[in-house]
């Protein structure tokens, strides 16, 4: 089944900002790869890891993404581009968010937040659930990577109940982080936990990839859910 308008909700095309992409060429070249596969709608999500140099001024990402849209209409790429941030857990996120350094998906008021690669990190839960109470929708990315998760699922479950949404990677579905990642998203996809996927992409590659983790969902989902999953919530968390 072919499968269009599909919505990358994570993805670092954005040039010269974190590790992703390192030029605007290079960003063209992913945004052009991922359209020839059924995306048509990229949210640009570079890291904001506090304390590192993993940061760049919101006006800065504002300014590239401004030109980098411009470049995308000018190619006649049929990609609708948003901008945002991968925020690193943290505990100063609020104040962050008070003083404009951080983005949401979008202009909506949902944040897509990372946790480090052991899954973890003190009172995660607790950060989570007060930037939830303060009207936030948080969005955690690519779940079935964190290591703590992959060995006790009922993190998982517990993140679920506080109202946390997971985006998960494709790639997960192919191996690309090992076969832990690959079991721990199948759970989730079983017990109907994904809520959104994302690229993750940061530089080109074979692009096919995407398109064959598309047509791995059709194992998981008939139809009306891979729309639901692909497209129509991601939707959802950018208005």
């Amino acid at each position: 089944m072919e499968i269009r308008n599909v919505i990358d909700l994570h993805n670092h095309s954005l040039p010269g900002v974190d590790d992703g992409s390192d030029s605007y060429e290079e960003s063209l070249e992913m945004i052009r790869g991922l359209s020839e596969q059924g995306v048509t709608d990229i949210v640009l999500t570079p890291h904001y890891i506090n304390g590192t140099a993993q940061i760049s001024p919101r006006f800065e990402n504002t300014n590239r993404y401004n030109y980098l849209r411009a470049a995308v209409r000018h190619n006649h790429i049929p990609v609708n581009l948003y901008l945002g941030n991968e925020i690193y857990v943290d505990r100063d996120i609020e104040k962050l968010l008070r003083f404009g350094q951080l983005k949401t998906l979008g202009e909506s008021r949902t944040l897509l937040i990372e946790l480090p690669m052991s899954g973890d990190y003190p009172d995660y839960e607790g950060i989570f659930l007060t930037l939830i109470r303060d009207g936030y929708r948080v969005v955690l990315a690519h779940p079935e990577r964190y290591r703590a998760f992959q060995k006790d699922y009922n993190r998982i479950l517990e993140l679920d109940a506080l109202g946390v949404l997971f985006q998960c990677n494709l790639g997960s579905l192919l191996d690309q982080y090992g076969k832990d990642a690959r079991k721990t998203l199948i759970k989730m996809m079983k017990d109907d936990l994904v809520f959104a996927f994302g690229t993750d992409l940061h530089h080109p590659r074979n692009f096919s990839e995407i398109s064959d983790g598309i047509n791995a969902l059709g194992k998981y989902y008939d139809a009306a859910n891979q729309k639901r999953i692909l497209e129509e919530n991601a939707r959802e968390l950018l208005v």
